[in-house]
């Protein structure tokens, strides 16, 4: 049974659809007590994983079963916040007689959906740096990753995503469209945008900032499309590069950015204002850098903590990079014990939102049940960690909708893709498999 389960995850091209997309059969592959589900939806303004709990709660119970059964897990715990009421509802409902499943409700404060803070808050255990949740006996799974896992029993391949479209469009909205579809589509979608608008891809602390959707699609972790305006705000502390100058002349040291740090409060020792210290100065003046290793770049110390407008969270970053092209690599350790005031300096998720700008964005996105259509998809070859897949396909070939396209390389990390819709694969290179509507299709 559970060789059947790791293998239908497999065959099924799961990945983690929280945005790290690390392949689930690879993550099943272990032993844990428990399996916590992401239902935190971590970043303000995304709107998936309430909506799809809400509506898909059934197959969301069904894809956690299956995953337990996987990893032998004793309980199930559906992590979410309360103010989702409609999803605590249903799954209140379909949880009530069960003795291996539960809820666990939060207030809404951020990074409530870093895994971390998941696993802390369920368990009270803390994955030490350079670990993984199993190495505490959790395995860690996102809303759609887990709806994904119970369509993979039914032998159905993960051939679309949910995606939130919000930030300055006439309609926000979330839509579930084929993996591969244009970014730009989704736009239209929403109504266009209200005026001149780079976007980010992802959520607003954390996703990344573009100037054009020209050649990108809908990957299998795809979260959100968020329009923001040029000359905003946030659109400024995203498209500027860091002043190092600046920092140095005007990093006071005043800590603030360790003291809000979430990771740091877990007792990871993860200190920004060691590494401002250390770049600023030219010195080897880091410490320990082995909480370097366990930034997870929520954006807290750059968005909120810093009154001067600093960027920490990218000095983080780029040590984080040095650190690694010099080989250095964590130490799995856990020497330091959670602050006993973890719990007071959550951020709550409304004075985020007032401090990145966006009040005006915090809207509902309703979810549109059906699922949308296109004419051509461009399906990235790599949309999960490891290796890109290899195409089993040729230009020419008639493909349908479910069709495997490409394989894990052997012997490689990685994951199958399959097609998102029937057509014509018109083109066929080592990053990507483009797929066209048939002719005399309408």
């Amino acid at each position: 049974m559970v060789q059947e389960i790791y293998e239908k995850i497999r065959d099924a091209g799961v990945v983690g659809a929280g945005g790290a997309g690390f392949p689930t059969h690879v993550k099943a592959d272990c032993e844990a007590e428990y399996v916590l589900v992401n239902g935190a939806e971590c970043e303000p303004l995304l709107r998936v994983d309430q909506q799809m709990m809400a509506f898909y709660g059934k197959d969301l119970l069904e894809g956690l079963r299956a995953l337990m059964r996987c990893v032998g897990a004793k309980e199930g715990v559906i992590f979410l916040k309360k103010h989702y009421e409609e999803a605590v509802h249903t799954l209140s409902e379909l949880t009530r007689n069960l003795k291996d499943i539960r809820l666990h409700t939060v207030d809404s404060y951020y990074p409530a959906g870093d895994e971390q803070q998941i696993i802390f808050e369920v368990t009270g255990r803390v994955v030490p740096t350079g670990g993984l949740p199993k190495d505490v006996g959790c395995v860690v799974s996102n809303v759609s990753t887990v709806i994904n896992i119970a369509h993979a029993m039914h032998g159905e391949p993960v051939v679309n995503k949910t995606v939130t479209v919000g930030g300055a469009v006439v309609s926000p909205c979330t839509l579930t469209v084929p993996i591969g579809m244009d970014l730009s589509e989704l736009v239209l979608y929403a109504g266009g945008v209200t005026e001149p608008c780079d976007y980010i891809l992802g959520g607003p602390c954390m996703g990344q900032l573009v100037t054009s959707l020209a050649g990108l699609s809908v990957t299998k972790t795809t979260g959100g499309l968020i329009a923001i305006p040029k000359g905003h705000p946030l659109h400024e502390k995203k498209s500027t590069e860091i002043n190092y100058k600046v920092m140095q002349s005007v990093c006071c040291q005043c800590s603030m950015c360790t003291q809000m740090c979430p990771r740091n409060a877990l007792g990871l020792n993860v200190q920004p204002h060691k590494a401002m210290r250390a770049v600023a100065n030219g010195a080897n003046l880091l410490g320990d850098y082995n909480g370097i290793f366990s930034c997870c770049d929520c954006g807290v110390c750059t968005y909120v903590a810093c009154n001067f407008g600093l960027k920490p969270n990218q000095i983080m970053k780029a040590v984080k990079g040095s650190l690694s092209a010099q080989g250095i690599r964590p130490v799995k350790e856990q020497r330091y014990e959670a602050d006993r005031f973890a719990l007071q300096k959550r951020l709550p998720t409304d004075r985020l939102i007032a401090r990145l700008g966006v009040s005006q964005y915090d809207v509902p996105a309703p979810l549109l049940m059906a699922e949308l259509k296109t004419k051509h998809v461009h399906i990235p070859l790599k949309m999960h960690a490891g290796a890109p897949s290899k195409p089993v396909v040729s230009e020419g070939d008639h493909v349908f909708r479910g069709q495997l396209i490409a394989d894990i390389p052997e012997k490689a990390l990685g994951a199958k893709i399959h097609s998102s819709m029937d057509g014509i694969v018109t083109k066929v290179t080592d990053t990507f498999i483009e797929i066209s509507e048939k002719e005399n299709e309408s």
